[in-house]
C-alpha cells in the first residue's frame, strides 16, 4: 500500500492539481513577506508597519482603489498616499503585485543606490508613487491638497450628465503622523472644506520607535477628528477583512465630510517574537525570526518568491485598462458636448500654459517698465497676480491669515470653501506648515499652479515642506513678504535675518528677491513658467524705487542677475545687490563714479544656472573689487565677492523701530557703501 502510494504520488503522467484560490490572508501575506525579505536583504528598513497594515492594503487595493498600472499617470485615477512612509515596502509590494513597472529585482534592490525602491517613497523614482513622503504628517497634508484639487476640478468641469472628474484620495498614516502638529493643521482644513472623497486610515498600533505610546500619545484621536468635522469610523479590526470592507463602504457613503478609519492593528503581525513590539519597527526581523514567521503564517515560499496564483489574485492591469478606456469614452462624449471645457482640462492636466500667456505677460512687464510705479514689492506682487491670474484659471492659492499684508487677494478671488465653479482662493488660517504641504499636494495632483503666502520670518514654520517641494520638483510658488528689518516696529521676532540664505541653500529651490515692480512681475512669470520645482518670491513692505532699464536689461532679469548700471567695458568696482538694497547700490554708484558697475541679482539660483560666458559678462573675473549689499546674513555673499571683497549685511537680530531708523542704524547707507568700496 505504501509503495503504491509512493508510485502514484510521483507518477509524471498524473495531472497536477489546480492550485487553490488564494485567500485574502494569502494575498496580504504576500505584502508581508516581500517587506520582510526586502528589509532583511538590505539589512535596513521598517518591516513592522507593512506587516501590520497589509490586510487593510489588500482590501483597499483589490476592492476599491481605481487605478491603471499600465498608465500610472491616468488623470482620473485615485490617489494613494503613504504618509507613514518609513513603511515604504508596503507600497512597493502593492505596486509590484498589482502590475506596475516595478520588478522583483527592484524589490531585491531595496534601499540601494539608484534603485527604484528607495528608503522612503519618492515620486520621481518609482512609478505609481504620487508624492514623496517620510517626514511624518506631510503625506497626510499632501493628501488634503490632492483631495482639494479633485474637489475644485469637479466644481469647475463636471456637468450633471458628465462626472468627468471623480476620484478619491486614500491615505495611510500612523501614530507619528498624528503626533506631528501638521496633522492638526491639515485635518482642520480638510474638515472645513468638506473633502468627502478623502479617506484616511489610522494605523492604531500603539507603538513608535521608543516603545508603547501610552507614555506620550494619549490623545482621543477619534474625538479630535470629529471636532474637526470629520466622519469617524471607530473600532475597526485592521486584520479582519470583513471589518475593513464594512468601514470602507461606510466611508464611501459620506457626501459632506472626510473620513478617518480607526484601524486597530498589531505591528509586526505574524512574528512570534516581535509582533506588537518596537523591535519590529525599524530593523530586520533576522533569519531565525523570519523562519518562525513563515511557519506562523503558513507561508511556504522562499525569499522573494510569489506563487503564480498569488500574482493572479493581485494583478490589476486588465481592470486598469478597462477603467481608463471607459473614462476615455466618457471624456470623448464630454468633449463633444463641452469642447472648450474639455480643451481646458486637457491643457491643465498636461501642465501646459495658455498659448498667449508669455506674450501677455511680456506685454504687462513692458508696460510696467514704461510706467515705472514706485510701490512696495508686495504691492507689485499683487499687481502681477491681478494681471496674470485672469489668464491662468489653474492659479490657486492664498495666505496664512495675512491676505491684507501679503496682498494675495485679487479682484477675481473666490474662496475654495464655496461651491463656486471658479473657486481659487484659499484662506489657510494661521497654518504655515500645512499650507505649504497642501500646496505641494495640489501641485503633484496636477491641474493647478498653487501659491501660498506668509511673512518671510515665518517661512521657518514651513521650511521642511519647502524642502519637500524642491525634493520632488513640485511647482509650488511660496510668497514671502516683509522681507527684512524694513518691516519696522514689529521688531526682531518678525524681522528675517538668516532666512534668505536658508532658503537659497535648499537645492532646486529658486529664490527671487526683486528690487521693483518690474523685477517682481518677472519673478512671478518665471515661477509660473518654471514647471520643474518651487519658487520662493520675497517681497518688501516698504516702497521701492523704480529702476530705469533698456529692453535688453528687462529681458536679462529672467537670467537671475544682470548689469543694471554698466560702469564701462572694464569696471573698476562692482556693487551687487538684491531687493530694497538695489536702490542703495545705485545711489552709492552715482557717488563712486562712472566706472562702477551695479549688478541686480534677484535670483542667485537662476543666475548660477546661466552659462559661464554670461556669468563672466556680468561678473568679470578681472574685477576683484566687489561689494555685496543685502539686509540679511553676510556669509552667503562670499561666493560672489570672495574673501577680498566686502559684504554689507546684518549678522545680528534686528530691533523694534521705524524702518527709516533701522536701515541707518544697521549700516545700510550710501556712506557705508562708499566707505566699504573705497577700502578695497
Amino acid at each position: 500500500m505504501g509503495q503504491w502510494w509512493l508510485f502514484f504520488a510521483i507518477d509524471p503522467a498524473m495531472p497536477t492539481p489546480a492550485a487553490a484560490k488564494p485567500t485574502r490572508r494569502d494575498l496580504a501575506n504576500a505584502i508581508r513577506f516581500l517587506a520582510i525579505d526586502a528589509v532583511q536583504a538590505a539589512n535596513s528598513g521598517h518591516p513592522g508597519m507593512p506587516m501590520g497594515m497589509a490586510d487593510i492594503a489588500e482590501v483597499l487595493w483589490n476592492d476599491y482603489y481605481s487605478h491603471n498600472p499600465n498608465n500610472p499617470d491616468w488623470f482620473n485615477r485615485d490617489r494613494f498616499v503613504l504618509s507613514n512612509g518609513h513603511g515604504s515596502m508596503l507600497q512597493y509590494a502593492l505596486l509590484h503585485l498589482s502590475g506596475y513597472d516595478l520588478s522583483i529585482d527592484d524589490l531585491k534592490n531595496f534601499r540601494q543606490l539608484e534603485s527604484k525602491t528607495p528608503g522612503h517613497p519618492e515620486n520621481f523614482m518609482t512609478p505609481g508613487v504620487e508624492t514623496t513622503t517620510g517626514p511624518l504628517g506631510q503625506g497626510f497634508a499632501n493628501a488634503v491638497g490632492m483631495a482639494l484639487a479633485e474637489k475644485l476640478l469637479a466644481q469647475r468641469f463636471n456637468r450633471p450628465e458628465h462626472e468627468i472628474v471623480d476620484h478619491r484620495t486614500w491615505v495611510f498614516m500612523g501614530d507619528g503622523c498624528l503626533m506631528e502638529g501638521i496633522s492638526h493643521e491639515a485635518a482642520s482644513l480638510a474638515g472645513t472644506w468638506g473633502l468627502h472623497k478623502l479617506v484616511a486610515f489610522w494605523d492604531d498600533n500603539k507603538i513608535s520607535i521608543d516603545g508603547n505610546t501610552d507614555g506620550w500619545f494619549t490623545d482621543d484621536t477619534p474625538a479630535r477628528f470629529e471636532a474637526y468635522g470629520w466622519n469617524v469610523i471607530r473600532g475597526v479590526d485592521g486584520h479582519d477583512s470583513d471589518s475593513i470592507k464594512r468601514a470602507i463602504d461606510a466611508a464611501m457613503l459620506s457626501n459632506d465630510k472626510p473620513t478617518l478609519v480607526c484601524c486597530r492593528t498589531t505591528i509586526g503581525y505574524g512574528s512570534p517574537a516581535k509582533a506588537g513590539k518596537e523591535s519590529s519597527h525599524g530593523a530586520p526581523l533576522g533569519p531565525d525570526e523570519i523562519i518562525a514567521t513563515r511557519g506562523a503564517l503558513a507561508w511556504e515560499h522562499d525569499a522573494f518568491h510569489i506563487a503564480p496564483e498569488i500574482y493572479d489574485g493581485w494583478r490589476a492591469g486588465n481592470a486598469g485598462l478597462v477603467r481608463e478606456e471607459q473614462w476615455n469614452r466618457a471624456f470623448d462624449g464630454y468633449a463633444q458636448r463641452y469642447p472648450e471645457l474639455a480643451d481646458e482640462l486637457t491643457r491643465r492636466s498636461h501642465a501646459e500654459l495658455p498659448a498667449d500667456f508669455v506674450e501677455q505677460a511680456d506685454a504687462y512687464i513692458a508696460k510696467l517698465q514704461a510706467e515705472g510705479p514706485v510701490v512696495a514689492s508686495r504691492k507689485a506682487s499683487q499687481m502681477a497676480i491681478e494681471a496674470f491670474a485672469p489668464l491662468l484659471p489653474e492659479l490657486v492659492g492664498g495666505s496664512a491669515d495675512l491676505a491684507h499684508s501679503n496682498l494675495t487677494l485679487w479682484s477675481g478671488s473666490k474662496s475654495v470653501a464655496t461651491d463656486d465653479p471658479n473657486a481659487n482662493y484659499i484662506y489657510f488660517g494661521v497654518r504655515e506648515f500645512a499650507m505649504t504641504a497642501i500646496s505641494n499636494g495640489l501641485s503633484v495632483h496636477g491641474g493647478f499652479i498653487p501659491y501660498d503666502a506668509t511673512f518671510l520670518v515665518f517661512s521657518d514654520y514651513a521650511r521642511n515642506a519647502v524642502r519637500m517641494s524642491a525634493l520632488m520638483a513640485a511647482q509650488a510658488i511660496h510668497v514671502y513678504t516683509h522681507d527684512s528689518i524694513g518691516l519696522g516696529e514689529d521688531g526682531p521676532t518678525h524681522q528675517p535675518i538668516e532666512h534668505l540664505a536658508s532658503l537659497r541653500y535648499i537645492p532646486n529651490n529658486d529664490v527671487w528677491r526683486p528690487c521693483d515692480a518690474v523685477e517682481s512681475a518677472v519673478s512671478w512669470r518665471a515661477a509660473i513658467q518654471r514647471g520643474n520645482g518651487p519658487s520662493c518670491l520675497i517681497f518688501s513692505r516698504q516702497n521701492l524705487d523704480h529702476q530705469p532699464r533698456s529692453e535688453a536689461q528687462v529681458a536679462d532679469i529672467a537670467r537671475g542677475g544682470y548689469v543694471l548700471k554698466e560702469g564701462g567695458a572694464n569696471p573698476r568696482l562692482i556693487l551687487i545687490a538684491t531687493g530694497s538694497e538695489v536702490g542703495l547700490a545705485m545711489q552709492a554708484a552715482a557717488q563712486l563714479g562712472d566706472d562702477v558697475r551695479v549688478v541686480s541679482m534677484p535670483s542667485t539660483d537662476v543666475f548660477d544656472r546661466q552659462d559661464a560666458a554670461y556669468r563672466e559678462s556680468v561678473l568679470p573675473d578681472a574685477c576683484r573689487k566687489r561689494v555685496a549689499i543685502e539686509a540679511g546674513v553676510s556669509d552667503f555673499w562670499r561666493k560672489y565677492v570672495g574673501l577680498d571683497g566686502a559684504v554689507i549685511g546684518i549678522d545680528t537680530f534686528g530691533a523694534s523701530a521705524p524702518a527709516g531708523k533701522l536701515f541707518p542704524h544697521f549700516g545700510f547707507t550710501v556712506e557705508r557703501v562708499v566707505e566699504a568700496a573705497n577700502s578695497l
